[in-house]
């Protein structure tokens, strides 16, 4: 049974309660390189361990998240400070809108992930994202940040134990920058 067909139950083996909506049908990239054999792997190394846990988020919450990675990607570009400024709350501003506008709190979502991808359970259906989607994990105040090809997941650490922390900081150093990129900070 391959990782995509795991359609009746999840994790705790209760059984899925919505559509199966793929992200992506990308799986060939090479994202992590295996730490021994120098071989090149789709995504982190095969010894880490399954993380499974629940997010409801909140709103104050996501627009932290937002606003953190909002500014790394418009400080990247350096076009002065006001436009920073200016970009800045323009592109928070409409990503709080789309959280009240969708509901985003009303949601409990479903976490599992292993070395095959990400699985995201909800109300509204199940999303599977493998490592070839995910372009970085970034750490900012609030919790992790997963960039993906389409998007970004935000997992903060409040939903997190220490040793679930610590394996989401080997999904981390697993993922490699895009070729030309520079390295994560």
């Amino acid at each position: 049974m391959s990782w995509f067909d795991q359609r009746t139950q999840l994790g705790d083996g209760s059984p899925v309660g919505g559509p199966l909506r793929r992200e992506s049908v990308a799986s060939t990239a090479v994202r992590g390189d295996a730490p021994d054999s120098g071989a090149p792997v789709a995504g982190p190394a095969p010894r880490a361990e399954e993380l499974h846990f629940k997010v409801r988020y909140a709103l104050p919450e996501y627009i932290s998240f937002m606003w953190q990675h909002a500014g790394y990607l418009i400080r990247r570009r350096r076009i002065g400070r006001l436009p920073t400024w200016w970009l800045l709350a323009k592109s928070t501003a409409a990503a709080a809108m789309h959280f009240v506008v969708q509901g985003r709190s009303r949601h409990l979502y479903d976490f599992q992930i292993d070395v095959h991808g990400i699985i995201r359970t909800s109300n509204s259906g199940v999303t599977l994202v493998p490592w070839a989607d995910v372009s970085a994990i970034r750490r900012y105040s609030r919790g992790y940040m997963m960039v993906l090809k389409r998007g970004t997941l935000p997992i903060p650490f409040r939903c997190l134990s220490g040793a679930q922390a610590g394996v989401m900081d080997v999904f981390a150093a697993a993922i490699r920058p895009a070729r030309g990129a520079r390295p994560l900070r």
